[in-house]
């Protein structure tokens, strides 16, 4: 588990952590089926993964697939968003985050 969190990571974090979004409960770096998620919302079980530029070697977008596979083979929902997308609109994933779990309308 790492202790220091990309620009990117961080950006996400700031608008999950303490129930911000919509009171949604978010941990970092949960362990689940043998991996350590980025951001996991256990209630709704759901995961926020954030990717950069390595998640776009073909060795890595095999190994992401076969890990997303394995995660919601027990139920969990994984959204993936790359580095980019969230520094410059963060929130456009957050509305996208809520519009998944079907909180999108107040």
């Amino acid at each position: 588990m790492r202790k220091v969190m990309t620009d990117a990571e961080l950006r996400v974090w700031n608008e999950l952590r303490a129930h911000r979004l919509m009171g949604l409960g978010f941990r970092r770096q949960l362990p689940i089926a043998g991996y350590i998620v980025d951001f996991a919302c256990p209630a709704e079980k759901l995961i926020v993964e954030v990717d950069g530029s390595q998640h776009g070697k073909e060795h890595d977008q095999i190994y992401d697939q076969v890990r997303t596979r394995r995660l919601e083979v027990d139920g969990w929902t994984v959204l993936r968003f790359w580095n980019d997308d969230i520094l410059r609109d963060i929130d456009n994933v957050c509305m996208h985050i809520l519009i998944v779990l079907g909180k999108d309308k107040a």
